[in-house]
Formats: structure tokens, C-alpha cells, sequence
């Protein structure tokens, strides 16, 4: 943990370097050269340096000194607020410390009194602080009593730690390998809290006796002789067990300090991030909203604590999963302070999150660019450029996120699987090795490794990683993987593009699939309905009752808007939208919810936001959304045309505009079937026609074939059968037990899966002019039916 002695001396050092006059401030001139010379990289223009003096005298006008301007506080406080990085600057301006000066800064003396008032010795003390916060003169102590109390529980905490060393029960756990969440930890930089995570033993004896004397300095503070000096306390207490990662006690001692003072931003700030640590992020959201609530009552007094609180309300945010919500709160920060490089990374990251990926490759570009060596947003920035198709760049990016930190796990993983994608088996099972170094129960890597040693041909190598993964694990994936592996053994198959150049399949003309009878689905028809299925499960929509949608049609009052066209319209910005579907979507996890909103945000609200405006006709995602939820079919379709009915155009009749049903179909068709639907979509504008349709019109509409949503009978028979496995039936392409429907061609009697049949897929050794598939959905089906011959 970096001491308050030397990085109070490191700013102190760069203060005197920039401070030519000598007079105890830096003016616009002098503040001017020091961001110049420690952005050697950057060319600023004269506008982007006056806008960056403007913002820091604005937003620490309580430290500017009349015409002297910035004091030594006020640079200090910058820094705290995570504006700069000290050491990287420090280094930048080739700055050293004076160590005789420095000397013993960073050591707290065991034998230091609680019992000694004198004001000599206090200062010494004061001096040997190890934390920033203790000496700061805006949030740390203030009356003398409270060093004693600081000083006793020092001593607690060292006699605790002290045993459970002894005991072997005290551990740390290393946090190199993981992403930093990035969260403004503390009022002060985030270097103030060790990496490590400390774990406690909370059951023995030696806690329970730290609890009680613990206890007794809490009612010593609780008798001091003012609020505010219990206040000061309270808080001191809370910040020390902060530190030293007792997070479960610093809470009781931060809430005491929101009952003593209920308007101070602190104590709810802290609080806050205790209740973050300790995975309560509902929790910690509210407590970051009353900070909010309390910084924006107290004027200019906390103006500089905002961008901290709007990066950590969106972190909480996040921790729910609300993606959406939370890059509303890192722009906020990042506007706030222009220079705040977490707030941008994090903006970035949940901008990837939701699948923003041009906006989201910006936000981390200009993060970078403000702290070059900030592994965590080179690894997001490579995500982002991969999901934009630019994939060399991504692993120049994702290598040098490597270089930075060898054991970086996020970067790790996504350029295995980038090697993966891109078929390049070996180097990506070295990448998921390192992965298995660091972390070595990542199941997931684990598997994948065998998977790419697969791809690789080291059929050998790739079973003895299959087995270590089932000892992880006992996930059905891996039994039929090895069930696959087995398979590709005992035919001796090799994948598309083997050594020897032969192919497991070939890919047939769509015409040359035929069906027998009307249940077999339509190779095309099938291939869309499984993307569709694909992105049900994603956004677990199937899990969703469609009548939640009539309910928050019943129950949600959206004032009305006029568009660019005038037409009155429901509309909604996204992060409100996202409030609508936690509440339908309210029993997933929150990264499961968070994949759900990236999903529906690039599929659907891509499409209804084709202006890029942020805002969604409300009645009409309602109506996009009905034919995905759960319930019978007819149902569905009825709730999606009260969900046009919804909108202000149509509200109070039983009819709907004609226009309004036929923009709706093709926007059903653009989002779900879009090789078709992107030039229909071209030719809904314009269109004048005045006429209103009923529901049963509107079902004729839906159910169109070939211009309506028809495609919806063959997900039914998808959401009712893909789970549904055929004993021991394996698909001849891919060699993967077949679940869902089963495809038999008559002739030569092999079988599809979904998958392959859907693609196009047979084997090569089956070469004919035409193929003629029967459907199974379940195996009792084909047990049951008439014997087929081989004409």
C-alpha cells in the first residue's frame, strides 16, 4: 500500500517544480505547463487546455488562492479524486524522492500511547500515518480524541492479525489475475487499498474478542463530548477497519455516522462501498443515492466528490446488472472531470457490455490515451474491437493488455477464444493454459482447451483435458463432448480442412433439400426459426408470460412525445427501458440479465432507434417483443396488437392504421429474419394509407408465409421439442448426439441435426442430386411410423 508520506511528498515535489514564482499557488500558466509535461504524448490544443484549467478551477475553487491559484491542497485533492496517477507522473517529470526526508513515513509505531494527550506527541503521530485520508483536511480527523481511538485499534488489529497468523487462519488472496472493477474505493485514490484481498477468520475466539473491544470503542466514540466529535469517531474507526478489510464492521460504524450526521456525503459514500464489497449492490446503490442526493444539496461544498459517486453509483448499477443505466452515471463523471480515466474506461466497458462497440472502442481509445499502461481497458478495447470484425488489431491490443499484466485472466480467455474463432487451435490452447496457471478450476478454460487441442488434432491431449474438466464439473456439455470426442474416434473423421484435405461435409444447394410430408420444416425456414430460438434463450424471453406485457401496458403511465414526423408517440429513453425489462425479466441474475439487455439492445432496439436518437417506441417493443414471451400462440399475437392498439395513434378504438400493422410485420421481419427484412423496411416511409384494420385482419397479416411472421409455427415447434434427444442417434456431420428434431434422409438413411440440416450440411460420402428428409421431433415418432424403403 502506497504511504501517505511518500505520495503526499511525490505531489509536494511536483508542486514546487511547477510553482516558478514561488508563491504557494499555480496559476492558469504554471498549472498550464505541468498537464503539458506530464502528457509528454499529447498535443494539446489551446482550447483543450483552457477547457481543462476551466474545469479544475472550477471544481476546486475552495483551493484556489486569489491570483496565486491552485494550492498544494487543492493539487493533492486532484490526485485523491483520481484526476491524475502520481507515481506516472512523478516518473513522467523524472522527479526523485529525498529518502532522509522521507524517512519513517510509512511506519506506525506499536507503542504509541492512546493514554498520552500531548499535542507534540499527536503531531508526531500525525505525521506517521500510513492512510491518506487521516491527515486530509477535508475528510479526515479532526479532534485529538479520535487519534486515540485509531491508535487502540491498531493495536487490536495487530494483536488479531498477529494470532490468526499464528493459526494459519489469515490468508490473502491474490487480485493481479482479475480485471479491476475500477470503483473509486475511497474518497482518496484507489491505490489506498491493497490489491490483495484479505480474508478474516470470523469464527474463532481471538474475533469474537476483537468484536467485543471493537465494541467498546464504538461507545467510546459514542460518548465523546459532541455529534460531531462522535461523528469524527465513528468515522475514523470505520475507515481503519476500511482499510484493513473488515468490511462487515466498518459498515455498522459508517451507518452509525449516517444516524449522527444524515446529510454528510461520507459516511453514505463509504458505506456505499462496503456494501459493494460485500455483494449487496441494491444496497449499495441507494446508499450511493443519498450521497448524490447530499452532495447535489450541499452546493460547491462537495462538488468534487460527484464524479466519484456517479462512477460508483454506476459500478452498484452495474453489480444489478442495469448496463444502461450505468453509462448514463460514467458519462456524467466523465463530463464532470475530463481527466477521470476510470470513469472513461468504465463508460467504455459497459458500452461493450450492451454491444455499443464503435462508442464503446472510443471511450476506452481516450481512457488509454490518458493512462497508457491501464491493462483493463487495453482488454475491453480488444473485446470491442473484435466485436466489431477487427481481429488482428484486437490481438495486438489483447497482447499488449498480456505485457502489462502476464496474468491478466480476461485477456487471457477472450484471446483464446479470439484463436479460436479465427481457427488458429494451438496458439489458442496455449492461451487457455495460461488461463488454467492462474486460475486452475476455470471449468470453462478447461474446456475450451480441449476443444481447440481438438481442432488441433491431438485427439490424445485433447480427451485427458476433457476428463480434468468433468473432475471440475459435471455440466451435461461435457458429457456429450467426450460422447462426440468418442464418436470422431470411432469414425475416424476429420474436420473441414484436415490434413489430408478431406471434409466431414459438404454444403449443398438449397433446392436440392426436399421435404417429405407437411410436418418436415423447410431447410430455411428451420435456420431462421433457430436463430430466433437462440435468441430467446439468450434473453430468456421464453421464460417471460406474455401477459407481464399487458400488465405494464395497464400499469405504466409514458407521457406522450411528438417525433421529428409530429405523430404523438409512447416513447422511452433506453436506461428507462431497461427498468421495464428487469421487471419482466425480474427472475434472472444480474449477468445473466446483463447479456440479456446486450442481446435485445443490438437485435431489436438497433432497429427501433434507427436514428440513434436513445429513445424506443415503447408500444411498438412491447409488440416486438409478445411473439417471444411464453404462452399459447394465439394469445401472443393478441397481447402484440394490444400492444399497437397501446400506442397514442391508435389508443381508444379496436382497430389499428393499416400502416401501423404493416410497419410492425416488417420490423418483426428486419429484426428476426433480416435477409429479408432490411429492403422491406425501405419501404414503409411514405406510406399514406389512411384504412384501419381488425384483430382478425391483423392475425391474417401475421400469418402470412411469405409476408407476415408465419415463421412463428416453427419456433412453437422448437420452444416444445429442442430438448428432446434420440437415444443414441448421433448427427453424421458433426457427430454430436442429436437433441431436438432428428432429420432422416430416406435414400441413404443418415441423419441431420437442427444445426446441420439447417446449414445445408451432409456428409461427402452422400453425394446426390437430391435429398429427401423426413422430421422426427422425438424418437418415439420414428419407432411409430410406417418402414421407409429406399426409393
Amino acid at each position: 500500500m502506497a504511504t501517505r508520506g511518500s505520495r503526499s511528498e511525490k505531489v509536494k515535489r511536483i508542486f514546487q517544480q511547477f510553482d516558478t514564482n514561488r508563491d504557494g499557488g499555480l496559476n492558469r500558466d504554471e498549472m498550464a505547463a505541468l498537464v503539458v509535461a506530464v502528457n509528454p504524448r499529447v498535443k494539446f490544443s489551446d482550447e483543450q487546455i483552457n477547457a481543462i484549467l476551466d474545469e479544475v478551477f472550477r471544481t476546486y475553487g475552495e483551493f484556489i488562492d486569489g491570483e496565486k491559484g491552485l494550492t498544494y491542497d487543492g493539487l493533492l485533492r486532484t490526485y485523491d479524486d483520481g484526476a491524475g496517477d502520481v507515481d506516472r507522473d512523478f516518473d513522467a517529470l523524472g522527479l526523485e524522492l529525498n529518502f532522509d526526508e522521507n524517512k519513517g513515513a510509512s511506519i506506525v509505531s506499536e507503542a504509541s500511547s492512546s493514554s498520552i494527550a500531548d499535542e507534540r506527541v499527536i503531531e508526531s503521530q500525525k505525521k506517521q500515518r500510513t492512510v491518506a485520508w487521516a491527515v486530509s483536511p477535508h475528510h479526515g480527523i479532526v479532534f485529538d480524541d479520535t487519534w486515540k481511538l485509531v491508535d487502540d485499534l491498531e493495536i487490536l488489529l495487530k494483536r488479531l492479525k498477529a494470532k490468526q497468523a499464528k493459526d494459519a487462519k489469515f490468508r490473502n488472496d491474490n487480485f493481479d489475475a482479475y480485471s479491476d472493477a475500477g470503483w473509486s474505493r475511497e474518497l482518496g485514490a484507489s491505490a489506498e487499498l491493497s490489491e490483495k484481498r484479505v480474508y478474516w477468520e470470523e469464527s474463532g475466539p481471538d474475533y469474537a474478542l476483537f468484536v467485543k473491544e471493537l465494541g467498546a470503542l464504538r461507545s467510546r466514540a459514542d460518548g465523546a463530548r459532541s455529534r460531531e466529535e462522535a461523528f469524527d469517531g465513528h468515522m475514523a474507526i470505520g475507515r481503519v477497519l476500511y482499510e484493513h478489510q473488515l468490511f462487515k464492521e466498518a459498515l455498522i460504524c459508517f451507518k452509525r455516522s449516517c444516524e449522527l450526521q444524515p446529510m454528510d456525503v461520507r459516511p453514505h459514500f463509504r458505506a456505499g462501498n462496503c456494501l459493494y464489497v460485500l455483494g449487496k449492490s441494491k444496497e449499495a446503490k441507494e446508499e450511493f443515492l443519498l450521497a448524490l442526493e447530499s452532495a447535489e444539496a450541499g452546493g460547491n461544498q462537495w462538488g468534487y466528490l460527484l464524479p466519484q459517486i456517479y462512477v460508483n453509483l454506476g459500478i452498484a448499477l452495474e453489480g444489478e446488472g442495469m448496463v444502461l443505466s450505468a453509462c448514463e452515471y460514467y458519462r456524467e463523471a466523465a463530463i464532470l472531470c475530463p481527466t477521470h480515466y476510470r470513469a472513461l474506461k468504465l463508460l467504455g466497458s459497459a458500452l461493450f457490455g450492451v454491444g455499443e462497440y464503435r462508442a464503446a472502442v472510443k471511450a476506452l481509445e481516450e481512457a488509454i490515451f490518458m493512462k497508457p499502461d491501464y491493462a483493463d481497458a487495453h482488454c475491453d478495447l480488444a473485446s470491442a474491437l473484435h466485436g466489431m470484425g477487427e481481429d488482428e488489431r484486437a490481438i495486438e491490443v489483447f497482447q499488449k493488455a498480456i505485457d502489462l499484466k502476464p496474468g491478466h485472466v480476461d485477456a487471457l480467455y477472450n484471446l483464446g477464444g479470439l484463436y479460436m474463432d479465427l481457427g488458429r487451435f494451438q496458439r489458442a490452447s496455449e492461451m487457455y493454459t495460461r488461463v488454467l496457471a492462474v486460475w486452475p478450476n476455470h471449468w470453462r478454460a478447461q474446456l475450451n482447451k480441449a476443444v481447440s487441442l481438438l481442432g488441433a488434432g491431438e485427439t490424445e491431449e485433447a480427451k485427458k483435458a476433457l476428463k480434468e474438466a468433468l473432475k471440475m464439473t459435471n455440466r451435461v456439455e461435457l458429457h456429450d463432448a467426450i460422447y462426440h470426442l468418442k464418436q470422431l474416434q470411432k469414425k475416424k473423421v476429420k474436420t473441414n480442412g484436415g490434413t489430408n484435405g478431406e471434409a466431414a461435409f459438404v454444403i449443398m444447394d438449397p433446392s436440392k433439400f426436399k421435404t417429405l410430408g407437411e410436418k418436415t420444416t423447410l431447410r430455411q425456414d428451420l435456420g431462421n426459426a433457430l436463430q430466433i430460438r437462440a435468441f430467446q434463450r439468450l434473453t430468456r424471453l421464453n421464460r417471460c408470460e406474455v401477459d407481464l406485457l399487458k400488465k405494464e401496458m395497464n400499469e405504466t403511465d409514458v407521457p406522450v412525445s411528438y417525433s421529428g414526423s409530429g405523430g404523438p408517440q409512447k416513447s422511452i429513453r433506453k436506461p428507462n427501458l431497461e427498468e421495464v425489462l428487469r421487471k419482466l425479466l425480474n427472475f434472472l441474475k444480474s449477468e445473466t440479465f446483463q447479456g440479456a439487455v446486450k442481446a435485445i439492445n443490438e437485435k431489436i432496439l438497433s432497429v427501433l432507434d434507427e436514428t440513434g436518437s436513445g429513445r424506443v417506441d415503447l408500444g411498438m417493443f412491447y409488440a416486438v417483443l409478445a411473439p417471444l414471451c411464453s404462452g399459447p400462440p394465439d394469445k401472443r399475437k393478441r397481447i402484440a396488437f394490444d400492444a399497437l392498439l397501446w400506442r397514442p395513434v391508435n389508443e381508444g378504438g379496436s382497430h389499428i392504421r393499416k400502416v401501423d400493422a404493416v410497419q410492425y410485420i416488417k420490423l418483426l421481419r428486419a429484426i428476426f429474419i433480416p435477409s429479408h427484412g432490411a429492403s422491406e423496411m425501405l419501404e414503409v416511409h411514405g406510406e399514406t394509407d389512411t384504412s384501419m384494420v381488425s384483430f382478425n385482419e391483423f392475425l391474417i397479416m401475421f400469418n402470412d408465409p411469405d409476408w407476415g411472421f408465419g415463421i412463428l409455427s416453427t419456433l412453437l415447434k422448437l420452444e416444445t421439442g429442442d430438448r428432446n434427444r434420440h437415444e443414441r442417434h448421433v448427427c453424421s456431420v458433426c457427430r454430436y448426439p442429436i437433441i431436438g428434431s432428428r432429420f432422416k434422409e430416406v435414400k441413404s438413411h443418415f441423419s441431420l441435426c437442427n444445426q446441420c440440416y439447417s446449414e445445408g450440411k451432409v456428409p461427402p460420402n452422400f453425394k446426390q442430386d437430391e435429398y429427401k428428409f423426413k422430421e422426427y421431433g422425438k424418437e418415439a415418432e420414428a419407432m411409430k411410423g410406417p418402414a421407409i424403403g429406399d426409393n
